[in-house]
């Protein structure tokens, strides 16, 4: 780890404010995060991709269907669904919010 990054992960926990990686359908509904990485397939990957949904992105989960059913998200203006398996599988960067809770 570089000192920048050191730095800043002191800084966070200064303010009680702490990042977890977290699957994005363990979030509460209008939730706010940042996507760290896809633990898919090629195809997955590349398709979430095509769709804007990559590393680095901020992203709300808007909610999720009862069920066990969809994921709807919001990326840069556009409002998308993704099944809930995916969605596991998109683990993200959210402050604040522990896994379990």
């Amino acid at each position: 780890m570089n000192n920048l990054e050191t730095d800043s992960n002191k800084s966070r926990e200064a303010t009680g404010m702490k990042e977890h990686l977290v699957p994005l359908s363990t979030l509460p509904n209008n939730s706010a995060c940042v996507v760290h990485h896809v633990m898919a397939g090629f195809h997955a990957k590349r398709r979430l991709a095509n769709l804007g949904l990559v590393p680095g992105i901020k992203v709300v989960k808007m909610r999720a269907a009862p069920m066990r059913g969809p994921v709807e998200i919001m990326l840069r203006g556009s409002t998308l669904a993704i099944g809930r398996g995916l969605a596991n599988k998109i683990l993200v960067k959210a402050r604040g919010y522990k896994h379990g809770r």
